[in-house]
């Protein structure tokens, strides 16, 4: 659909991002070849308030890819998930 002065608008526009006019980030965890599958999947579950699948689907991809997106959100949202997950020894940055 275009506007009045011939603009198109795009299908994919985000009104409530827009509206409150804040950059979506990414937490992304990253492999360090220490933990264990378990332990991490628990702190996932603990930290990002992941269910048991999410959990294990995020475990297996770090292991295999090297790093995968846990959470999106707003930076205030996900600084304390990152920061939950440091303190328990993994890695984890904001992007």
């Amino acid at each position: 659909m275009a506007d009045k002065n011939g603009n198109r608008e795009s299908p994919f526009f985000d009104e409530q991002n827009d509206v409150l006019g804040q950059e979506e980030n990414s937490l992304i965890l990253h492999n360090d070849d220490v933990h264990t599958f378990d332990y991490v999947i628990d702190c996932l579950i603990d930290v990002c308030e992941h269910n048991t699948v999410q959990a294990e689907q995020c475990t297996y991809l770090v292991h295999y890819k090297g790093k995968c997106e846990v959470r999106k959100g707003s930076f205030d949202y996900l600084k304390p998930m990152k920061q939950g997950l440091i303190d328990r020894g993994l890695n984890a940055t904001i992007d």
